[in-house]
């Protein structure tokens, strides 16, 4: 566990690595507890430059910037995975980086990071690590088809993915993946996927926001809903599952891990994330204290908040031109509109969300106390 420190006080400077949405979130969760957030970042008007302090725009290897940029904040943290480990070791050397440079690098890699979910005893969907042709002939003949071949690393919302059913020639599948090292993993018959995140602070304290049942389209993220269509057994033990992994990775900070079920009603992990994550956002504004500012508290050593839920939610992404219906939205009373700043709508792209709240009651003075 991290040496407990005194808690950064209100005024302090939270540096966040990332300039994209989740930074956003975070440098305004910052903002109402009174801190201040530098952004560090290459882009320039990125969405959490937006509504932070100041922003150092740079490489994430330059050196001097970085050691520029330490000396001007109290705590350091990350929106997003695919920083340089060096680059964050070099950081460390001057203020708290929380979570760790350490569990960043086995995030970044599934390699490591489903060897890490084996190592503690939680299970998988069959995998084999794959380096040439070789290789991944013999791990599609293990793990059977249809597979998934993915990259070790840089792989976010579908990329760096290619399916192969029972028809797919492996001989150019290798080429096109363009990677060193990739992973061969078995599809699972899942029923849903699930995704539990998990505060936990510099004196070992933790948190965890019920189960959030997703689904995606097109490999991203489409749409969270709680409460989850499963049993309160199976909740408890996805929430167990995402406490073993924070505990074993000692993270401070904030931890999301992917679970799918299967239709025998195992829990198989899928992926982790240490930091904030989309299928968090609807804790925003159903939950007592949301997401983002359990990741700023935990950073900065405060007490955790109750991440008790208000209300049930759906959570929809709002991808490249669907920006657009923001009006309409905003004609529904129990919709909570969130845009994040972006101008070029792209396809796919994350230019927003929308959360639904649920009233769990049939009467409307009811549903505005509770929502």
């Amino acid at each position: 566990m991290e040496k407990a420190a005194f808690p950064v006080p209100p005024g302090g400077i939270i540096g966040i690595f990332g300039g994209g949405q989740l930074g956003r979130m975070a440098a305004m969760a910052a903002a109402r507890l009174g801190y201040r957030c530098h952004i560090f970042t290459p882009d320039t008007d990125s969405p959490a430059a937006q509504v932070a302090m100041t922003t150092t725009v740079a490489s994430y290897d330059d050196i001097d910037a970085l050691r520029a940029f330490s000396a001007k904040v109290d705590v350091a943290t990350f929106e997003f995975e695919n920083i340089p480990i060096e680059s964050l070791r070099v950081v460390a050397e001057q203020i708290p980086v929380r979570p760790s440079w350490k569990i960043l690098k086995v995030a970044q890699d599934r390699v490591r990071e489903k060897t890490f979910f084996n190592t503690i005893g939680l299970r998988t969907a069959p995998w084999r690590r794959v380096v040439d042709q070789e290789t991944l002939a013999q791990a599609v003949a293990e793990v059977g088809r249809p597979a998934i071949l993915k990259t070790a690393r840089f792989g976010y919302d579908g990329k760096g993915q290619i399916r192969i059913d029972a028809s797919t020639p492996l001989e150019d599948v290798w080429h096109r993946i363009n990677t060193e090292v990739g992973v061969v993993e078995a599809v699972v018959d899942f029923t849903r996927e699930l995704s539990v995140i998990v505060a936990r602070g510099v004196d070992g304290a933790w948190a965890a926001f019920e189960p959030a049942e997703n689904r995606h389209k097109n490999s991203v993220l489409q749409m969270s809903q709680v409460p989850a269509r499963i049993h309160s057994r199976m909740a408890v033990s996805a929430v167990e599952a995402g406490r073993h992994a924070a505990e074993v990775l000692d993270v401070v900070g904030i931890l999301a891990v992917e679970i799918f079920v299967t239709r025998e009603g195992q829990l198989l992990m899928n992926e982790m994330a240490p930091r904030p994550h989309n299928s968090g956002h609807w804790t925003l504004d159903a939950c007592v204290t949301d997401q983002f500012e359990q990741f700023i508290r935990a950073v900065c050593g405060l007490p955790l908040g109750s991440p008790a839920r208000y209300c049930d939610a759906e959570m929809l992404n709002l991808l490249g031109e669907e920006v657009v219906r923001w009006r309409d939205i905003l004609k529904n009373p129990f919709a909570r509109l969130h845009l994040y700043g972006k101008d070029d709508a792209r396809p796919g792209r994350k230019m927003g969300h929308v959360t639904h709240l649920k009233p769990r009651t049939g009467k409307l003075s009811r549903d505005i106390e509770q929502c």
